[in-house]
């Protein structure tokens, strides 16, 4: 599955590409809350092509570290995630994130895990890695499962953008699959389409569309 802390609705919850938080964080705590007509999480749907709402708090320090909790509708359940990181500018063209984060499922048993990830910016393009850290399945370790992906943010005018995204998903805790897609945002609204190579006999491997609206709110 999420997530930008002040577009974490927009880049992880619904376009599911890549995790970098501290991008567009701005000092101090704020908020968000976003809807989108389906929740994709590297090219998979979270909640069976239904709608879902999310929200979350976060805090950034000017010195680079963050820290927030976000939460949504998934799986016929809850999802929440807890996750804290340090971003930071090396100059104008390139910056950097690393983190952690715990995607928690209250209403599943043995479905909670969690990953380390890390992110490299230079000007429009993000290339990202995410490892798995733990899983609440016995028989899966550290390291069974990662996720690399590519993003290029492309500025249009009148305060729109376009985004390309390729991620691959392998190992034992993973789908074995390759995920791309494009989208495009402007005033807070996200229109997308996503494509995964996944096959489980149903409609995983079809092509998505995806529509979603989120709000920031500095507290």
């Amino acid at each position: 599955m999420k997530k930008t802390i002040t577009t974490i609705a927009v880049t992880s919850l619904l376009a599911a590409s890549a995790i970098s938080f501290q991008a567009s964080a701005t000092e101090g705590l704020s908020a968000n809350v976003a809807a989108t007509n389906n929740y994709l999480w590297r090219g998979l749907e979270q909640t069976g092509g239904d709608a879902a709402v999310s929200g979350g708090i976060d805090y950034a320090s000017d010195s680079g570290f963050y820290t927030g909790t976000w939460v949504s509708n998934a799986w016929g359940g809850t999802e929440l995630d807890l996750y804290a990181g340090f971003g930071a500018d090396i100059n104008e063209s390139m910056s950097y994130d690393v983190g952690f984060i715990y995607f928690a499922y209250p209403d599943a048993d043995d479905a909670d895990f969690s990953e380390i990830y890390g992110s490299f910016t230079f000007t429009g393009l993000t290339v990202g890695v995410a490892i798995l850290a733990s899983a609440s399945l016995d028989d899966i370790d550290a390291g069974d499962s990662i996720y690399v992906n590519a993003d290029y943010a492309l500025a249009l005018g009148n305060e729109a953008e376009v985004n390309f995204h390729l991620g691959n998903y392998s190992g034992d805790f993973s789908t074995d699959s390759t995920d791309f897609g494009v989208s495009i945002s402007k005033d807070n609204f996200t229109f997308g389409v996503s494509k995964t190579d996944y096959d489980d006999g149903g409609s995983s491997d079809d092509v998505k569309f995806y529509v979603g609206y989120s709000v920031d709110i500095d507290l």
